[in-house]
């Protein structure tokens, strides 16, 4: 009887390497181990069938391919005693264990003592322990994949919003829809990555053998759009930084250095980390971050993450500074809560919350950070989305005098009379007058980053 194929085994000993993917080195030498392990495999599963076609017929049992191991050709009534494959070292501390057949006038009989599993050391602790690393990342594929797609549907309808009324077209919303821009590529990327590594039909998570090119561009998309994504939240920080520091400053100018950065920046490194991969590290679908070729991808995203990082505490300490001026008060405490809210609105549109694992060793709560960074993570487009495009004056008072002109025009309402929109040139953010502008002169000349940071 021909044993039950033993698939779930390569599957197991990948989803085992996925799982300790962020223990760096430790990582890196389990995926070695395997690759090797089911190279080996391979290679005795097409030596066995070689041999047993340039075998003469016996009177005893032939020579047979289990899915791991060749049996060898036996005589009736011989027992044959083997190791256990060695792919089992990576389940299983117990060493020296054996299998055995015998060859009877039926064929060859069933594994003993057991199937490998229970033969080999694998046992039901192990397999609980692996159901429930199975369960955790599949619970945290399902939560950042509803994530990615209410961030995807809030951030095409802020998208079409912004670029529909020519009044909120201005520097700094042309910046927010390039951040927008980053976030829905972002979001597509990790689609499509999940579709060529993942999806059952035809999935290439083997990191063993060459993946196809479709493959590995899938991931090349999905590291550059997760790089362009972090340098669109550095590019905002920059900006906001630079109203409140410089006087005076050529905004087309500086547009086109944002645009740089943006998006050029992050081209260079990928286009870089891909040659290279491609000439020293062809293995797999480019989907493994166990060799120093992934600082090439790390390296910036974390100078994007402390920068910006730096910007942040910079600008919450510029705004402490004109929300105190002398003529205020001190029993006024309206100005802290002004800046209460100013923080919580710049931390999504900064990434402030990625410092709080960036630095730390990879194996350092390893389930956390994979569940703050991807599950988290994916609702922020949806949140900067809301924040900076739904509940923002300007939009609002926009769309209100959108629907009222509507509504003069279909009811045939006295043309004289206009209701009172608000509404005045973007680039000047003139409509939203926040607390910063009442308190301080000096902080007029910033009125764009006061309609970033006012939801009135």
């Amino acid at each position: 009887m021909r044993p039950p194929p033993t698939t779930w085994l390569y599957a197991l000993a990948g989803t085992l390497a996925c799982a300790l993917g962020p223990a760096g080195g430790q990582a890196a030498g389990l995926q070695r181990k395997e690759c090797m392990f089911l190279q080996k495999i391979e290679m005795d599963h097409k030596q066995c069938l070689q041999d047993a076609q340039l075998e003469n017929e016996t009177a005893g049992c032939s020579k047979m391919w289990d899915n791991l191991t060749c049996w060898p050709a036996t005589p009736r009534g011989q027992v044959v005693v083997l190791d256990c494959p060695l792919i089992f070292t990576l389940f299983s501390s117990s060493q020296g264990l054996n299998v055995s057949r015998s060859c009877t006038e039926e064929g060859w009989t069933h594994l003993e003592p057991g199937p490998y599993p229970v033969a080999c050391g694998f046992d039901d602790k192990a397999l609980s322990l692996n159901e429930q690393q199975t369960l955790f990342y599949s619970s945290v594929k399902t939560g950042y994949t509803i994530g990615y797609s209410l961030s995807l549907a809030a951030l095409l309808i802020a998208m079409a919003i912004l670029s529909l009324f020519r009044k909120l077209h201005c520097t700094r919303n042309y910046i927010h829809m390039h951040l927008f821009m980053s976030f829905i590529l972002r979001a597509t990327a990790v689609f499509i990555k999940d579709l060529a590594l993942f999806d059952s039909d035809s999935g290439e998570s083997d990191h063993c053998s060459v993946g196809s090119v479709g493959c590995k561009a899938a991931v090349v998309l999905f590291q550059y759009c997760v790089m362009a994504n972090f340098f669109w939240l550095l590019v905002e920080g920059l900006y906001l930084h630079t109203l409140l520091a410089i006087s005076f400053f050529s905004e087309r100018k500086y547009f086109w250095g944002y645009i740089l950065i943006g998006w050029g920046v992050p081209s260079t490194f990928t286009m870089v980390w891909t040659i290279i991969r491609i000439h020293f590290e062809d293995d797999g679908c480019w989907d493994t971050i166990n060799s120093s070729l992934w600082w090439i991808i790390k390296a910036p995203i974390l100078t994007s993450i402390l920068v910006n990082f730096i910007l942040f505490i910079c600008i919450i300490r510029i705004l402490v500074q004109k929300l105190r001026p002398p003529d205020v008060g001190k029993s006024d405490s309206s100005p802290y809560s002004r800046l209460a809210k100013s923080t919580l609105l710049l931390i999504p549109l900064f990434g402030v919350h990625y410092i709080m694992f960036a630095f730390f060793p990879d194996n350092f709560k390893t389930e956390v950070k994979i569940v703050f960074e991807l599950v988290v993570g994916s609702f922020q487009g949806f949140v900067v989305a809301v924040l900076y495009c739904f509940l923002n004056g300007e939009v609002q008072a926009e769309l209100r005098r959108k629907w009222h002109g509507h509504l003069q025009g279909i009811l045939g309402s006295n043309p004289k009379y206009q209701h009172p929109s608000g509404v005045s040139n973007c680039a000047t953010s003139s409509t939203q007058v926040s607390m910063l502008t009442r308190l301080s002169p000096d902080v007029r000349r910033s009125s764009s980053f006061q309609a970033e940071v006012s939801l009135v």
